[in-house]
């Protein structure tokens, strides 16, 4: 065995392969640093990531410093298929720039898309089984559940150092999923992922984020009867998981009560998801108007005085920075063919987690739990390719790494979890 080599297992074998040391830092950069510097500035996501010169140097850096380690390393690169549908999502979203209300500010906005995706993807498709990315993202996620705990001042619901209680909600309900799946191995790991949970349990509690309260129960256990049921009928997680929205769609063509209405009076005493649903009839028109290649990437929503947000929407509509449903906003922008690319993607990556199940079911678990959480949530919230959202810098995360696990064990193995 060769020294690099031999030195690639040492690091591999402790928390992460030294490849996947940028996406961490792009995690923590998004999870951790950001909100800070919001707090301290004073300004919005969106204001951060377009204005503020640290992230004209730190994403370029992590862009430049991965695609450096892509071309040293281009012998380990492999193209997943699941990989491959993001890479035609990303490229389309790009040639959408053509026909944006905004052309300059769509560009822009997409280049910085690019690089985060550079960041985040390339080095993590250089790693193979041996890595264990979900331990150093949940040392991530633990850093930032703890020093939560010092933000949480005022009146409740709290916010912790995120700009809003659901920022908060989204950030404890990962790191308990995280947590979670920390707590299933042995010695140190385990007491650590208890002791994150209670932390991560308490911020979900404190943050009074119903959706993801929610959530983080009903993901992991979803994940588990999903797995359970692939591995009994041998088959794919992605069409388990994409029997629910279509039997959704059948019921509420057979049941017209049975509806989106009907379900958020059931979950929130509010027929309109907290007025979600009128931001939704209004983006359903502008839909139909470009149905088939929308209205170009992020020039939809607060894209200057021409935007059609401005233009079309009424009353308080026309302050909304999305349209807070990530399949809307997708439709939106990029119109059928976006969201055809997107339910691919999101359908091939489901596919490749449950691939590694057999292999290892309890890591799997983990990954499709976390994969859930951001699937489900982007049906209330617009995350998908927002630079500024971190749940999708985790989604892009466990995506990228998942494509490492179709590799065979060569060096060495990690540690189990104890039975």
């Amino acid at each position: 065995m060769h020294a690099s080599e031999l030195n690639r297992v040492r690091f591999s074998t402790g928390i992460v392969d030294s490849s996947a040391v940028v996406p961490l830092l792009a995690c923590a950069y998004a999870t951790i640093a950001t909100p800070l510097m919001l707090l301290a500035f004073n300004s919005s996501l969106a204001e951060a990531y377009e204005s503020h010169w640290q992230n004209k140097v730190f994403w370029p850096a992590m862009a430049a410093i991965s695609v450096v380690l892509g071309v040293r390393n281009s012998s380990r690169l492999r193209l997943p298929p699941h990989i491959g549908c993001l890479l035609a999502y990303l490229a389309f979203a790009g040639t959408s720039v053509l026909w944006a209300v905004n052309p300059e500010l769509s560009l822009i906005r997409y280049v910085q898309q690019v690089m985060i995706v550079t960041a985040i993807v390339l080095p993590l498709m250089l790693i193979g089984r041996t890595a264990d990315i979900m331990r150093g993202l949940f040392l991530c996620f633990a850093f930032g559940a703890i020093l939560n705990v010092f933000f949480i001042t005022g009146t409740s619901p709290y916010s912790g150092y995120f700009a809003g209680k659901n920022y908060l909600g989204e950030f404890a309900g990962v790191a308990l999923l995280l947590a979670f799946h920390e707590a299933l191995y042995s010695g140190f790991r385990r007491t650590l992922g208890i002791m994150i949970a209670c932390v991560a349990i308490a911020l979900l509690l404190l943050s009074d984020s119903k959706t993801s309260i929610g959530l983080a129960i009903l993901a992991p256990l979803v994940a588990g009867l999903t797995l359970v049921i692939a591995r009994t009928t041998r088959l794919s997680p992605a069409i388990i998981l994409l029997s629910i929205p279509v039997g959704y769609t059948v019921l509420s063509h057979v049941i017209p009560s049975f509806n989106v209405n009907r379900i958020s009076y059931m979950l929130y005493g509010d027929s309109t998801f907290t007025g979600r649903t009128l931001i939704w009839d209004f983006a359903d028109y502008e839909i139909w108007r470009r149905p088939l290649h929308g209205w170009g990437y992020q020039s939809f929503w607060l894209a200057g005085p021409d935007s059609p947000s401005i233009l079309d929407a009424q009353n308080w509509i026309k302050t909304m920075p999305n349209a807070h449903n990530g399949y809307v906003d997708t439709k939106l922008e990029m119109g059928y063919i976006g969201l055809g690319l997107l339910v691919t993607f999101i359908t091939a990556t489901l596919h490749a987690i449950g691939r590694a199940a057999n292999r290892d079911p309890v890591r799997t678990w983990g990954v499709l739990s976390l994969a859930l959480f951001v699937i489900t949530y982007n049906f209330l919230e617009s995350l998908w390719m927002r630079a500024y959202e971190f749940l999708w810098v985790v989604f892009l995360i466990v995506a990228a790494d998942i494509s490492g696990h179709g590799q065979p064990v060569r060096l060495a193995k990690r540690q189990q979890p104890r039975r």
